[in-house]
């Protein structure tokens, strides 16, 4: 597999990491900071949507577009649900690095990101098709978060990294519900159609010299249940979190060989210098270089609205452009039909589900995401193209990010046959 840091234009991130706020550095944002609101993101109208979670009914699954070959005439496996990180504490996201017990194989990058090598053992197991799931337990944060699921390609037998020194693609986005610790449901699922990760996970070239870990990252804050939530007086742990992997035979491989990332997380805005081409635009440009021509090739993008000030941006509903060498590739509306599916998980009362049911054009005239639910990956077909480089342009016209508040976190790779 070809691979490798890519020519782009120089747009600096401040920290370039898997999650809003998942270094001690940075000074993190909330999902939902002041109450937010939430809906995932809908399918658009020239790609593959993917993320779930179990609220939807399952809705939302991919078989992802780009390629084929792969299992040809190998005798069909039986499924298996391959377990990567369980029960992993996540502490406060504002607080330093705590020194608290963790699974064995588990490094704590900091309170709100962890990481976790894929043994050959695991690697093994993976078959032709994948979907990542999480689950997210409540402890002592009731209010909805970020999360993210993140794959790092890490030199050889390194036994540590840093995130920010290593190439790193974000493969999932979440948010949690407002949970209650002692309020059933306890736990809430997401899963993701990740098939375009295999040929990644089984590439030859790129295990000969780089391990693949995958982060689970979760930022929390305990401060209102130190108050609020019986029992979490005093207390830093936030959330609980699991990573598993679904794999089975049904479907051949997908068949790509080339992986460049290009962006993880990086603040997407048209306030902050760097966040986008130019100060008072919510336009951002990304270069790169495909080292060879392809028959076939797609680009995965994950955004996703927040700001919860009054009209922030989490609030409204705004058409988002992808442009690939100056082509429309995608055009796009954050925001399910309805996040009545995820009532079930808010188990903390909150303001943006109240006490009773909302019809879902109420929810679409406020919501971007659901807290409880998936944010989509969404896959973009790209086809054919030449070596050489190449530009990425997303563009959000009509965002205003009054006061200065917001951000749409931005991660995006190619991948080429």
């Amino acid at each position: 597999m070809t691979f490798g840091r890519t020519l782009r234009r120089a747009i600096p991130c401040l920290c370039p990491l898997a999650l809003l706020a998942a270094c001690t550095e940075e000074q993190p944002s909330d999902a939902g900071a002041g109450g937010g609101t939430g809906t995932s993101e809908s399918t658009g109208s020239t790609s593959t949507a993917t993320g779930t979670s179990a609220g939807t009914g399952g809705a939302g699954e991919s078989d992802g577009s780009g390629g084929s070959g792969g299992s040809g005439g190998v005798p069909s496996r039986d499924p298996e649900e391959v377990p990567v990180l369980e029960n992993v504490v996540f502490y406060d996201g504002y607080a330093e690095t705590v020194d608290e017990p963790i699974p064995d194989g588990v490094i704590r990058h900091n309170n709100s990101l962890v990481a976790t090598r894929l043994t050959d053992e695991l690697l093994a197991k993976v078959q032709t098709t994948l979907k990542v799931r999480v689950v997210v337990g409540a402890l002592c944060d009731n209010y909805d978060r970020l999360g993210s699921v993140n794959l790092a390609l890490v030199p050889k037998g390194a036994q540590t990294y840093v995130p920010g020194e290593v190439d790193r693609i974000e493969v999932a986005r979440f948010v949690t519900p407002f949970m209650d610790m002692n309020k059933q449901p306890t736990t809430v699922p997401y899963e993701w159609e990740a098939s375009n990760l295999v040929p990644i996970l089984k590439d030859p070239d790129l295990l000969a010299d780089h391990d693949i870990w995958f982060e689970l990252g979760i930022f929390g804050v305990p401060y209102a249940a130190n108050d609020e939530v019986p029992g979490c007086a005093g207390r830093n742990d936030t959330q609980l979190g699991s990573l598993m992997l679904y794999t089975d035979s049904t479907k051949e491989a997908q068949d790509f060989s080339v992986l460049l990332p290009l962006a993880i997380s990086e603040d997407f805005n048209n306030y902050a210098t760097g966040a986008s081409d130019k100060v008072g635009t919510t336009r951002k440009t990304v270069r790169f270089e495909l080292p060879a021509d392809t028959q076939n090739a797609q680009l995965v993008l994950i955004t996703s609205n927040h700001g919860a000030n009054e009209g922030g941006e989490e609030y409204i509903r705004r058409e988002h452009y992808v442009y690939v060498d100056g082509e429309l590739a995608l055009q796009y509306k954050p925001g399910r039909t309805s996040c009545e599916p995820f009532r079930k998980y808010n188990t903390q009362g909150n303001g943006i589900y109240g006490r009773s049911p909302r019809s879902d054009a109420q929810w679409q005239s406020f919501s971007n995401w659901c807290p409880g639910d998936a944010i989509d990956t969404r896959i973009v077909p790209w086809g054919a193209a030449s070596a050489g480089m190449h530009e990425f342009v997303i563009d959000v016209p009509d965002a205003t990010f009054v006061g200065g508040e917001g951000n749409f976190p931005f991660s995006l790779y190619v991948q080429a046959q």
